[in-house]
C-alpha cells in the first residue's frame, strides 16, 4: 500500500527512535563510555570505579526528584517485572490492591496474585480508560501505575494512605517525566530503558523510610519463603554501599548515570514542562486531522510520555510502519501488539526532540492523506 512512498529529504527526523519499549540512548553516551577504556568495563561492581558510578547515580536521583535524606535509593538486577515478584514476597504483609488500567499494570497485580499467603484484590478499568487510586481500606498496600505503557494513560493523582500502607508506584515508562511528589510514595520504581534512556534488566527503587523499615521486618520473618536474590534486606544493604547484591551490567549503569546527569542540568519541572508540549504536539495534531483520534478520552489521563493516536480503519497503518522501519526512518510506533488497534503508539520521552516529533506527524499525514 505504501511501498513507492518516499519521505522527503527535509522531513527526515535527526534519530528513527520514537518507540516506547528500550528508549533512544545518545550515541555520545556509547562514544563516552568507550572512552572509559580499560579502567571499567570489566571491573568489579565491589571496586571503587564502579561505586563511584553507582553512587554518584544515586545522589543524582536523590537531587532530580528532591528526596529526603531519609529515602533509600535502593538498585539490583531484574528490572521492574522483577520487582513485581519481590516486592509481593517481601514487602506486603496481609493485602495489596491494585489499580489496573493496561497490560503492564495488570501484570503487577497477577504476580502479587500467585504468592499463596497474601490477598490481592483488582480494581480495573478497560483498556484505553484512566484510573484514579485510592486509599482502600483493609490493605497494607496500594499498588499503581504511573504511566500504563501499553494504552498510553497516566495517573491524574495520587491518594494519601494510612500510616499502616504503604503506596507503591511502578514508574518504569513514566519515571521522570510524569508528574510525581516521589516524597509522598512508599515504593516508587523503575527499569531505566524509558525516560531514564539506559537498557533494562536493572532497577531502581526508592523507598521511603516506612517501606525499608516493613521490607526490613518481613525479611527478618524466617517464616516467609522469600529467595536470596529477592530478598530485601540483601539489597538495601547492598545499595547503602553503592553496590548491588550480585553482579550488575556497568554499562546501563554508566549510561542511566549520564541521563540523569542531562537531566538534572534541566531539572524535574522543566522536563515536565517539555514533555507536556511534546503532548500537546501530538494531541492537538490528533484533533486537528478528521482521519485521527485520540485513544484516551479523558484528558486528564492522556499521558506525556507514551500517545496512543487512533487512525481511520480506511487506512492500515502497518505497511506504513514497515515501510518507514525498512527505510530506516522511523522506528517503534506501531501499537501495542495486544490491543489489535489500528494505531500509532509514539514515545515522547525526553531524548526524542520536539522537532523530531514535528516531522514525524508531517510524515504520517502525508503518507495517510495519500490513500485518502
Amino acid at each position: 500500500m505504501f511501498e513507492d512512498f518516499k519521505v522527503p529529504s527535509d522531513l527526515i527526523p535527526s534519530d528513527p527512535r520514537f518507540g516506547s519499549g528500550p528508549s533512544l540512548v545518545p550515541v555520545e553516551f556509547l562514544e563516552s563510555l568507550a572512552k572509559t577504556g580499560a579502567h571499567l568495563m570489566g571491573t568489579s561492581h565491589r571496586k571503587k570505579a564502579v561505586r563511584d558510578v553507582v553512587g554518584e547515580m544515586q545522589d543524582g536521583l536523590r537531587q532530580y526528584f528532591k528526596l529526603p535524606k531519609d529515602f533509600t535509593v535502593a538498585i539490583g538486577n531484574g528490572g521492574a517485572t522483577f520487582l513485581f515478584d519481590m516486592l509481593a514476597l517481601g514487602m506486603v504483609e496481609k493485602k495489596a490492591v491494585h489499580f489496573v488500567c493496561g497490560e503492564f499494570s495488570d501484570k503487577w497485580f497477577k504476580a502479587s496474585k500467585k504468592v499463596p499467603w497474601i490477598e490481592t484484590e483488582k480494581i480495573e478499568v478497560p483498556a484505553g480508560q484512566g484510573i484514579t487510586p485510592t486509599a482502600v481500606a483493609g490493605a497494607d498496600v496500594i499498588a499503581c501505575t504511573l504511566n500504563e505503557t501499553s494504552t498510553g494513560v497516566q495517573i491524574d493523582s495520587f491518594p494519601t494512605v494510612g500510616a499502616d500502607q504503604l503506596l507503591m508506584v511502578d514508574a518504569t515508562s513514566g519515571g521522570g517525566q510524569v508528574p510525581c511528589d516521589v516524597s509522598k510514595t512508599d515504593v516508587y520504581f523503575f527499569s531505566p530503558q524509558k525516560v531514564f534512556a539506559s537498557d533494562g534488566g536493572f532497577f531502581v527503587a526508592i523507598l521511603s523510610p516506612k517501606a525499608r523499615a516493613r521490607a526490613l521486618k518481613i525479611a527478618a520473618d524466617k517464616s516467609r519463603y522469600i529467595p536470596d536474590i529477592m530478598r530485601w534486606d540483601l539489597c538495601i544493604d547492598n545499595s547503602d554501599k553503592a553496590q548491588t547484591y550480585n553482579t550488575p551490567a556497568i554499562s546501563t549503569i554508566y549510561i542511566l548515570n549520564e541521563q540523569v546527569k542531562l537531566m538534572n542540568k534541566l531539572g524535574y519541572e522543566t522536563v515536565i514542562k517539555q514533555a507536556q508540549e511534546k503532548a500537546d504536539l501530538l494531541y492537538g495534531w490528533a484533533n486537528e486531522k478528521s482521519y485521527l483520534s485520540c485513544f484516551i478520552q479523558e484528558e486528564k489521563y492522556r499521558s506525556i510520555a507514551v500517545a496512543t493516536i487512533d487512525v481511520d480503519d480506511k487506512v492500515d497503518v502497518n505497511p506504513l510502519i514497515d515501510k518507514l522501519e525498512k527505510d530506516k526512518i522511523v522506528y517503534g510506533i506501531d501499537a501495542y501488539r495486544k490491543l489489535g488497534r489500528n494505531q500509532f503508539r509514539i514515545a515522547l520521552f525526553h531524548n526524542i526532540s520536539k522537532n523530531d516529533l514535528e516531522k514525524l506527524t508531517k510524515i504520517l499525514s502525508l503518507a495517510i492523506e495519500s490513500k485518502l
